[in-house]
């Protein structure tokens, strides 16, 4: 008899375990997947191009609905999760569908943080995460019409290019005193900065917002500085962070995150939870590759086979207004490091590594990222670098040469 597994959530970490559960044992499971928004798992990464006209709603698409009545899976979208009964073994969603479960998966992602000062409620502030939000910037969006961004994460530089593609008088907002601070050092977030402004985005550093002023709906921003932003649109993208009150209500354990051990088991043993929900080893990710390493983990477990998750060594690998950019390791150098860089502004390209006792502990590049999967193994690895290795390192290796005739 098959068990009953109920899947909660249905984004790209939850389609990804679906995919190689199905892949190992589709028969051993009777799984319903149950979605707050309305559509099926899509691509969160292509959000950006489809704001600013790159792509359509249907290159988002992973996952047609055939694939899942195709694989037995029942799915239930725009209808969230609203409790968990442990002991009956039930999950509640929507107005008043019942789930019944032997086995249940928490795969809820994260909710967008929303920065705690004054108007911070008016019309015409809205988040980047989701489809909705797209279709809701792009409606506010006219030509013309002057956008805020808050926040210089990726995320929050991928909305103000895409604003400004749509013809909005945009500027970026960030608190720190650099783009990216988290994966990039100065140089390599000028670089950044200068690819941005390129694209008509007006970036301001070290802008704290102090309150949104507007009557009715926002009109303009007030930075703790006393200067004054006009805006008839204010995008957040300051953060986000676990959804845990569905499990905390629950009574499972819950941290940052839902506590998980190495198989992704929180408190209850007939639970799991997977990707930017779950906490483990006190650490939350906020990433695609850690989700996708965790949905491997969690299907080859739940399918009998030995597995376990031991974290994941952070890489992030992207294009910023088209400058491919690449960032694994430490970027600040400590005490006992040494920072090796290689420097062409004019050209858009940047090097960094930094390196103790001979071992390459972090790397960043900008413009050109051809080593950046041998960087990644040998960060990971904590091998020697060979005499040759940091020139081929910081230069590129060279091109292997033709065979003689």
């Amino acid at each position: 008899m098959q068990e009953r597994l109920v899947v909660v959530g249905n984004g790209m970490a939850s389609l990804r375990f679906l995919e190689r559960l199905t892949e190992r044992q589709g028969g051993r499971y009777a799984v319903t997947v149950v979605g707050a928004e309305p559509v099926a798992a899509y691509n969160r990464v292509l959000l950006s191009s489809l704001l600013g006209g790159e792509v359509d709603e249907a290159a988002c698409t992973f996952r047609g609905l055939d694939w899942y009545a195709d694989h037995g899976i029942t799915l239930v979208t725009g209808a969230p999760a609203t409790a968990i009964d442990r002991e009956s073994r039930t999950v509640r969603v929507g107005e008043g569908l019942v789930l019944p479960y032997d086995r249940l998966v928490l795969a809820v992602g994260s909710v967008p943080i929303r920065l705690p000062r004054p108007g911070m409620d008016l019309p015409g502030i809205v988040t980047f995460r989701d489809l909705a939000d797209v279709a809701a910037i792009r409606r506010a969006a006219a030509p013309g019409a002057r956008a805020v961004v808050i926040g210089g994460g990726l995320l929050g530089l991928e909305a103000a290019v895409g604003l400004a593609r749509l013809g909005a008088e945009t500027t970026l907002l960030h608190v720190m005193d650099r783009l990216m601070e988290r994966q990039l050092d100065h140089a390599a977030a000028d670089l950044v900065r200068r690819a941005i402004e390129a694209r008509g985005v007006r970036v301001r550093l070290e802008a704290d917002t102090a309150a949104v002023e507007g009557e009715g709906r926002v009109e303009a921003l007030r930075l703790a500085d006393g200067a004054t932003i006009p805006a008839d649109l204010v995008v957040l993208s300051v953060g986000v962070r676990p959804s845990t009150s569905l499990a905390a209500a629950s009574g499972l354990a819950v941290g940052r995150g839902i506590r998980v051990d190495d198989r992704m088991t929180t408190s209850d043993p007939s639970v799991f939870a997977l990707g930017e929900c779950a906490e483990h080893r006190g650490m939350t990710y906020g990433l695609v590759e850690p989700a996708y390493e965790q949905a491997e983990v969690l299907a080859r477990h739940l399918c009998g086979e030995a597995a376990a998750y031991a974290g994941t060594a952070l890489s992030t690998s992207l294009k910023v207004s088209g400058l491919p950019v690449f960032s694994a390791g430490l970027v600040d150098v400590p005490e006992g490091a040494e920072a090796v860089t290689w420097s062409d502004p004019a050209a858009g390209l940047y090097r960094k590594l930094v390196i103790a006792e001979n071992r390459l502990l972090g790397a960043v590049f900008v413009g050109d990222v051809a080593e950046q999967g041998w960087c990644k193994a040998l960060i990971r690895s904590g091998e020697r670098l060979a005499r040759a290795d940091r020139d081929d390192l910081i230069f590129g290796r060279p091109a292997p040469q033709p065979l003689a005739a």
